[in-house]
């Protein structure tokens, strides 16, 4: 849970599930997050090797992508699960309290 707990670790780990993305397109995806909490867990997954951080000079501007690394495809079953289950929670249980 030191890996990938709190807010929104996961959160960023199932956008990235199946694809590629730029920052300003997670930003996208998750509109509430702010820029710093983004920036911090980014380079928290990175430094523990669950995303790869690419960064493109070629040309500018200057591009960097994020992608899940081999250990972090590791997690996709996980939080596919967490995901589905919240899925379910949202159908069964979203008219009453829990």
């Amino acid at each position: 849970m030191g890996i990938i707990g709190g807010k929104w670790k996961t959160v960023i780990l199932y956008h990235l599930m199946n694809k590629t993305l730029r920052y300003n397109e997670l930003r996208k995806e998750m509109p509430t997050v702010t820029e710093r909490t983004l920036s911090l867990q980014l380079k928290a997954l990175e430094e523990d090797g669950l995303i790869n951080r690419e960064v493109y000079t070629s040309k500018p501007p200057l591009k960097v992508e994020y992608s899940l690394t081999d250990f972090g495809k590791t997690l996709i079953p996980l939080v596919q699960s967490i995901a589905d289950w919240g899925d379910f929670v949202v159908e069964n249980y979203s008219d009453s309290p829990l």
